[in-house]
């Protein structure tokens, strides 16, 4: 029988509420939210837009809903959208674009999920009849995919400057956002100021059970309530969700630089083991990803051996396996997965 999982490094998401993040839930003052009347929900979304520099925000379910509300409030049907071949909307949302709003996607490959102004160029279709209209470009901030790696600056404000002088809007899924700042010492605001929307994400290094704050001007956010309402993300007394929200922006923020630490110290670990090797690399923030090809064994098959003793990671390929470090894992932890790590692959 396999044990309980003790230490979870598949996702970020694994986090569970501190108990002071529940004992701040359970005394949330609540309203209604879709009348506006829920304190903790609007206090939530005023900070949120204050740290993102935009003037409004809204209170979401999911990084998803997120995504997609906003995507959907850009585009109409028949638009395209430019984005990484390696963006959650393409491989991890359903297809929804396609779905919901018969939006098309034309993928950039790219080096750890990061493009320029001049591949933007190169993709923005001919202003022709029988040509989808290139409407909205997205940005991942930081790349999943790409190992958790942090979009430059200046060349999300030079995607920008290209994308708004031919009609396109600019979108950052923030999902990890606040890592990204903390990583680099750039603030969220500067980091968000030349995009038309973005969201950060609750549920991940933030430590909340649920939740995304999606954030631009006030005309667009009255436009994403339409398509919250559609997406069934309207909520009542939504508070109770914004106080983990609250608590986490006062607690939650600055302690990730330990979780970008732990997965440097894991990183570092897996490059001196044979067989393995970091892809891509260096790691600079809590995302870990290393192939296996040349150990002997598959990604399956070592996630396997590491949940009999009590160790969760995710094997993404045949060859390829992530861990992600987070509120709920520990240097030590982190220590026990290497040490289990190393004794598989030795073996």
């Amino acid at each position: 029988m396999t044990p309980p999982i003790s230490i979870d490094l598949i996702s970020d998401t694994s986090t569970r509420p501190t108990a002071g993040m529940r004992k701040a839930m359970s005394d949330a003052v609540v309203g209604d939210e879709q009348n506006f009347e829920d304190p903790s929900t609007n206090l939530l979304c005023e900070r949120v837009a204050e740290m993102l520099g935009k003037e409004a925000a809204v209170l979401m379910p999911t990084g998803i809903m997120s995504n997609n509300a906003a995507i959907l409030t850009h585009c109409r049907s028949g638009d395209d959208i430019i984005c990484s071949s390696d963006a959650h909307i393409i491989g991890s949302e359903g297809g929804a674009p396609a779905a919901l709003g018969g939006i098309s996607i034309t993928p950039i490959d790219t080096e750890k999920g990061v493009f320029t102004a001049d591949d933007v160029k190169q993709r923005i279709r001919p202003k022709k009849a029988r040509a989808p209209k290139s409407r909205l470009v997205h940005i991942e901030q930081t790349t999943n995919r790409g190992g958790g790696s942090v979009w430059p600056l200046e060349v999300i404000n030079d995607i920008a400057e290209y994308a708004h002088e031919h009609g396109l809007s600019v979108h950052m899924d923030g999902a990890r956002l606040v890592h990204a700042s903390i990583a680099s010492g750039i603030s969220m605001r500067d980091f968000a100021a030349q995009c038309d929307s973005v969201w950060i994400d609750l549920s991940k290094g933030l430590g909340c059970p649920v939740g995304s704050v999606l954030a631009g001007s006030q005309d667009f956010i009255d436009d994403v309530w339409v398509w919250k309402h559609r997406l069934g993300g309207a909520m009542r007394q939504s508070g109770v969700l914004a106080a983990a929200g609250l608590y986490a922006l006062d607690h939650h923020i600055d302690r990730l630089a330990k979780d970008h630490a732990n997965a440097k110290f894991l990183a570092n670990a897996i490059e001196e083991m044979p067989g393995l090797r970091l892809d891509p690399g260096p790691v600079e923030t809590n995302l870990v990803f290393f192939d296996v090809s040349e150990s002997g064994k598959t990604a399956p098959e070592i996630t396997s051996k590491l949940l009999e003793s009590g160790i969760r990671m995710g094997a993404t390929t045949e060859k390829r396996i992530r861990a992600v470090t987070h509120l709920d894992v520990s240097k030590d932890d982190v220590q026990k997965a290497i040490n289990a790590l190393r004794h598989i692959i030795q073996n």
